[in-house]
C-alpha cells in the first residue's frame, strides 16, 4: 500500500484545518455537529453484529469498537480541557496515550453501549457549555505539552467537530471493506 493510500485511509475527510476567521455561523455549525455526533454514531453501530465491530478501517488500525470507545475517552478529555481553559489561565493539559487506552479492557469490549451512553450525556453537556461561551471565553487557551501549541477554544470546537466526523468516516470505511 502506498503512503498516499494509507494517508487517505487514516484521514478520510482530510486533516483538520481551522479557518482564518471563525465566525458565529461556523461555530454554530460546529456545535451542531458536536451535539449530533452521538446520534450519528448510534445509527451506524447499533445494527452491527460483533463481527462488524471487529472490522478495522485500515491495516493495523483500530477496530470499529475501539473507535467508539476512543471517542468516549477523547471527548471526555475534550470537555475537561475546555473546563480547565475556562477556569485557569492557559493551563497545560494532561495528554494521554490513546493507543494504550484503546487496548485496555474497556477499549476492547464488544459492547459499545456504555460508550454510547457516555457520549450522549457528554455531548449534551458539552453542547450546553459551548452554546453559552462568550467571545472572550472562546479566546481562552489551553496548552498541549506534546505539541507545544496553544489551542484557542474557538479552534478546539472545530477540532472536536472534525474529530467526530473523522471517526464516523473511519467506521463507514471499515464497514465498506
Amino acid at each position: 500500500m502506498t503512503n498516499e493510500a494509507l494517508e487517505k485511509l487514516k484521514y478520510p475527510i482530510g486533516k483538520f484545518e481551522a479557518p482564518d476567521i471563525i465566525d458565529s455561523q461556523i461555530l454554530k455549525s460546529w456545535i451542531s455537529e458536536i451535539e449530533a455526533f452521538p446520534q450519528h454514531l448510534e445509527t451506524l453501530i447499533i445494527p452491527l453484529i460483533t463481527a462488524n465491530l471487529n472490522l478495522s478501517y485500515r491495516p493495523n488500525g483500530w477496530t470499529v469498537k475501539q473507535v467508539v470507545h476512543h471517542c468516549a475517552d477523547s471527548h471526555m478529555n475534550a470537555l475537561i480541557r475546555f473546563k480547565l481553559a475556562l477556569t485557569e489561565d492557559a493551563p497545560i493539559i494532561k495528554p494521554y496515550h490513546e493507543d494504550k487506552w484503546a487496548n485496555l479492557v474497556d477499549g476492547l469490549t464488544d459492547s459499545t453501549v456504555d460508550s454510547l451512553y457516555i457520549l450522549k450525556g457528554l455531548h449534551s453537556k458539552f453542547g450546553l457549555l459551548l452554546k453559552n461561551l462568550s467571545e472572550e471565553d472562546l479566546g481562552r487557551v489551553y496548552i498541549h505539552p506534546a505539541h507545544g501549541k496553544r489551542f484557542r477554544l474557538d479552534e478546539a470546537v472545530g477540532m472536536y467537530a472534525w474529530h467526530g466526523n473523522h471517526h464516523l468516516a473511519h467506521i463507514r470505511q471499515a464497514l465498506m471493506s
